[in-house]
């Protein structure tokens, strides 16, 4: 049930493409997690929160107006392995440049992946960590 937000400067990818961005992102996310065919549960835990942002606010020490992206994908504790974490990253950008309309951007988008602490993940006030993930999980697949 990853959390995913995507910094962009309004205007850099095209308009009306944010349900694109945000299930083909969601979809990679799933997939680096071993995630082969998710199910409601999945799809309807996993959330994008897409930032279109003031151009002059994103800026780098050379350029005050950066057409620079930033994806930050917020994971459950131990959800990523190594190889997880390269072939997202790998795909996230991938994904940027595409529906950017800029190859380019690939050289331009930074992912960040972090992972909660241990009992780090809140949710319906409840402090998760893997063993509650994994009865979770348990439960919302035998009720599929």
């Amino acid at each position: 049930m990853p959390m995913i937000d995507v910094y962009a400067p309004r205007g850099l990818f095209p308009q009306d493409c944010d349900r694109q961005l945000g299930e083909e992102i969601t979809l990679a996310v799933l997939r680096a997690e071993g995630v082969a065919s998710p199910g409601e549960f999945h799809l309807n835990n996993t959330a994008v929160f897409i930032h279109h942002m003031d151009p002059p606010t994103v800026q780098t020490a050379a350029q005050d107006q950066a057409r620079i992206v930033r994806v930050q994908v917020l994971t459950p504790p131990g959800a990523l392995s190594r190889d997880g974490q390269k072939q997202l990253v790998k795909e996230i950008t991938g994904i940027v440049a595409k529906v950017s309309g800029d190859p380019g951007q690939a050289g331009r988008t930074s992912v960040l992946l972090t992972e909660a602490a241990e009992g780090g993940w809140g949710i319906s006030g409840t402090a998760f960590g893997r063993e509650e993930f994994i009865a979770l999980a348990a439960k919302a697949r035998n009720s599929q």
